[in-house]
C-alpha cells in the first residue's frame, strides 16, 4: 500500500508553505501530494488558500518522483475545458505524475462568496457527468471534439498539444456514494477514492464497487482503490494528547480517522493494508508541523515500503 500525504489547501496554505511540506513529501519518500481545492472554509474564519493550478505547476517543476494532483477539483466552479487544458499542461510539465481528481462540489458557502451556482444535488451530478465526459473527450480524442449538453457546449473543439499520456491523466473519482459517486467511478475513472471509512465500511463499499463494474463488463481490476483519511498522529503520548485537544482517540477512529502515536498508527495501517488498498491519502492538518511529518515518515513510512 503506497503511504501519500493530503492537505486542506483552504487551511492557511501559502507559499511559504507550500513549498515546505512540497520539498519534505519528497525529501521523505512519500509515494504522492494531493491537496483540496477551494477558494475558502466552509465556514469563518476565512484563510490562505493558495490557487490549485497555480501550486501544482509549482509542484511539478521542482520534484522528481511524487505523484500528486488535486483531491479533488469541483467541476461546479472549474469549466471542464480549463481543467483539461491544465491538466494536460501540467501533466506533460512532470512527465506524467498528475493524478486528476474530479468531483460535483459541495460546499455551499465558498459558491455563494464567488458567486457559482452549486446547484441541487441531482443537477450537480447531471453537472458532474457532463463535465467528466467533456474532459475524457478531449483528451481521447485523436480530432476535434464535439458535445451538446444542458451545461456544456463544444462544436469541433481540439486540445493541443496532445496529451504527454495515451488518454491524458488519469481520471480519480472521490466520494462514498451508491447511487451518484459509483456510475461515475466506473464509466470515467481509473481510481475510486473513498473517504473517512473504518477497514470494515471500506471493505462493504469495496465489494458493492466490484460487483457494479462486473455488472457493466469491466474486470475490477480496471479500478485502482484508495482512501483519504485524517491522521492525527503524535511524536510521543504527550504530544499526541496535545494534538488530539480532548478528542476522543476511539470515536475518532470509529469514523475511520488513523489516531495514535507511532506503534498504534502503525497497527491502524497495516488493517488497511491488508484490504488491498492500493494507496492511502493521509489528511496531515497542521500545515507548519513538518517536524510531525518528518517523524512520520522516519518511524512509519519504512514499515510500508
Amino acid at each position: 500500500m503506497n503511504i501519500s500525504i493530503m492537505i486542506e489547501g483552504q487551511n492557511g496554505l501559502n507559499w511559504r508553505n507550500w513549498k515546505k511540506i512540497v520539498q519534505t513529501v519528497e525529501d521523505c519518500g512519500f509515494y504522492g501530494l494531493y491537496r483540496s481545492d477551494h477558494f475558502t472554509n466552509a465556514s469563518l474564519p476565512d484563510k490562505d488558500s493558495l490557487e490549485l493550478w497555480v501550486s501544482l505547476t509549482y509542484l511539478a517543476i521542482t520534484t522528481n518522483k511524487i505523484i500528486f494532483g488535486p483531491l479533488v477539483s469541483p467541476i461546479s466552479f472549474r469549466n471542464p475545458v480549463f481543467t483539461a487544458r491544465m491538466a494536460n499542461a501540467v501533466d506533460e510539465l512532470s512527465e506524467g505524475r498528475l493524478k486528476l481528481g474530479l468531483g460535483a462540489g459541495w460546499q455551499e458557502r465558498e459558491h455563494l462568496n464567488f458567486g457559482f451556482e452549486l446547484l441541487s444535488l441531482e443537477k450537480r451530478f447531471l453537472r458532474f457527468e457532463e463535465g467528466l465526459k467533456v474532459i475524457s473527450g478531449l483528451f481521447n480524442s485523436n480530432e476535434t471534439f464535439s458535445f451538446t449538453g444542458e451545461f456544456f457546449n463544444l462544436s469541433d473543439a481540439v486540445l493541443l498539444p496532445k496529451p504527454y499520456r495515451l488518454n491524458g491523466p488519469e481520471i480519480l473519482i472521490g466520494g462514498n456514494g451508491e447511487k451518484y459517486t459509483f456510475p461515475k467511478v466506473i464509466s470515467f475513472a481509473k481510481e475510486w477514492n473513498a473517504i473517512f471509512l473504518t477497514p470494515e465500511k471500506w471493505l462493504s463499499l469495496n465489494e458493492i464497487l466490484d460487483q457494479r463494474i462486473q455488472e457493466q463488463g469491466r474486470h475490477p481490476n480496471e479500478v485502482r482503490r484508495s482512501l483519504m483519511t485524517n491522521l492525527t498522529y503524535g511524536k510521543s503520548e504527550s504530544d499526541l494528547i496535545k494534538k488530539l485537544n480532548g478528542r476522543n482517540p476511539t470515536e475518532l477512529k470509529h469514523k475511520g480517522i488513523i489516531t495514535g502515536s507511532t506503534s498504534q498508527v502503525i497497527d491502524q495501517l497495516h488493517q488497511y493494508n491488508e484490504l488491498g488498498l492500493n494507496e492511502i491519502m493521509l489528511q496531515w492538518i497542521d500545515l507548519e508541523d513538518m517536524d510531525g511529518l518528518n517523524h512520520f515518515a522516519e518511524n512509519v513510512l519504512p514499515k510500508f515500503q
